[in-house]
């Protein structure tokens, strides 16, 4: 393993690590599966609707800052945890 060129994490250097164990293997129709997910990404963040709701001047304060932490615009923000909870990846913390 050769990484005098670059810095790597350490999720880098378990990726490389992996790669040259041979833990990899190829994905059969490459380029029909890439074409697949490439479309189903360009679905996912194609933005076409517009939409207006209420919400409380502390929450929108908190969504800010959060937003604003994590180096993200705040509609951003709201936009990726809808869809998150709509598609399931959410965790609810009970």
């Amino acid at each position: 393993m050769n990484t005098n060129r670059m810095k790597l994490d350490e999720k880098e250097l378990q990726i490389l690590r992996d790669f040259e164990r041979g833990e990899f293997e190829s994905i059969r129709n490459f380029r029909e599966e890439k074409q697949k997910l490439e479309e189903a990404a360009r679905k996912t963040l194609q933005k076409d609707r517009r939409i207006n709701i209420r919400i409380s001047s502390r929450d929108l304060e908190r969504i800010q800052k959060r937003a604003a932490k994590e180096g993200i615009p705040y509609q951003t923000l709201i936009s990726s945890t809808l869809h998150k909870l709509v598609s399931g990846k959410l965790k609810e913390v009970a």
